[in-house]
């Protein structure tokens, strides 16, 4: 599974697939235009795999289409609920901001952070910090969302578990979010679960018109 696509200023792009021998994926991403020149992201991971997974995340990504405009530990809230009769799953909001912000919250172990280029190799400028537990089964309580600088060019990354976490350094920054996202994939993914990543980038604001 392939996508991509542009809102506003921010260029993003999805790779995924199932587990090999499944015929769905519990790995789910979802892109929302908040308004205001803002971008929604959401990646899912339902619990374990098949379709009883694919029904968690899918319940989650219905209550964010149809909320994009709540706060985002409001957005966990409702995914909690919704995804309470199914195994549940982890999930990881990053609002895209167009005031050159991501605003980041995490519960389970889908890794979000943003990459820059640097001399070298790229570097992770943030990494979002994640607390422990189940959506739809185990809530923690207090969530607060994290909030971080971006600059244009910066690429935000949000992956499953069914991804080596230790990718970023063979990224290169140059290519397309498509292209970037498809290496990861090919390069990355794990023969033991359902795997998918995200990339967002801010590609700058316009410039004054004469």
């Amino acid at each position: 599974m392939h996508e991509d696509g542009f809102i506003g200023a921010v260029e993003w792009a999805v790779a995924g697939r199932a587990l090999p021998g499944q015929r769905v994926s519990g790995d789910r991403s979802v892109v929302l235009d908040a308004g205001g020149g803002s971008v929604l992201f959401a990646v899912l991971d339902g619990l374990g795999h098949g379709a009883a997974a694919a029904d968690a995340a899918d319940r989650a990504a219905q209550v964010l289409s149809e909320n994009r405009a709540e706060p985002l530990d409001v957005l966990m809230l409702l995914c909690h609920r919704a995804m309470a009769d199914t195994r549940g799953a982890a999930v990881s909001l990053a609002l895209f901001s167009a005031s050159d912000k991501v605003q980041w919250l995490g519960v389970g172990n889908v890794e979000s952070r943003v990459v820059a280029a640097a001399p070298g190799k790229p570097a992770i400028r943030a990494s979002a910090l994640l607390v422990g537990g189940i959506v739809g089964y185990l809530l923690p309580p207090n969530l607060q969302s994290q909030t971080v600088p971006v600059r244009p060019g910066d690429l935000l990354l949000m992956s499953t578990d069914g991804i080596v976490p230790d990718y970023a350094d063979g990224i290169d920054l140059a290519k397309p979010t498509s292209e970037i996202t498809a290496d990861i994939l090919a390069k990355h993914a794990k023969d033991t679960d359902d795997a998918l990543v995200l990339a967002a980038r801010h590609r700058g604001h316009p410039g004054p018109t004469a």
